[in-house]
């Protein structure tokens, strides 16, 4: 259970879109530079890797989810290809207003992409971009690494309730100087 890594996707992954913004076509998802090194280390090390994110612009007709599919597809396809590994990738599709448990900063998604593993998850770490990650980590009692490559600023961090455990600058220094010995 201490091999297990939860990582949002837009602004850890690959460059975020934008506030409002979503990844809608292959063309828009760039990976952000040293993440898929970081995905081979992890694989390397024996994580297991774990994509929650929120894609409510298919709730919101922006784009469909065979594209989201498709998109998701080349993404695990490039990760691959240089020596990484994701076991799952989850998304909820829905919107504030349809109040679900899978929307984070609730916990539905990251209990489901893990399955029946007990409650114990102090030494998972949930790795974002924003304030929902932290909160999701946080309340399913994971570690959190804020990461500075997407949505949020160091200046951002004075108006939340809790911060995050670490805060690096991007995937690959929070692998390299978080998560491996």
């Amino acid at each position: 259970m201490n091999n297990i890594i939860f990582l949002d996707r837009d602004g850890v992954i690959n460059e975020f879109p934008g506030h409002g913004e979503y990844v809608t076509t292959l063309k828009g998802f760039k990976f952000i530079k040293g993440s898929k090194e970081a995905l081979a280390l992890l694989k390397e090390h024996g994580y297991e890797v774990y994509v929650i994110s929120s894609q409510a612009g298919v709730t919101k007709g922006l784009f469909t989810k065979e594209k989201l599919d498709k998109i998701t597809k080349n993404m695990l396809s490039q990760i691959e290809k240089t020596g990484g590994s994701i076991k799952k990738v989850l998304y909820c599709l829905h919107t504030k207003e349809d109040n679900c448990d899978c929307k984070k900063p609730k916990t539905g998604l990251l209990k489901k992409a893990v399955g029946n593993i007990g409650d114990d998850f102090k030494n998972i770490y949930f790795i974002g971009d924003d304030k929902v990650d932290i909160e999701a980590g946080r309340n399913l009692g994971c570690k959190t690494i804020l990461v500075l490559s997407g949505k949020t600023n160091k200046r951002d961090l004075h108006s939340w309730e809790f911060l995050p455990d670490v805060i690096a600058y991007d995937l690959l220094e929070a692998v390299k100087k978080t998560i491996l010995p």
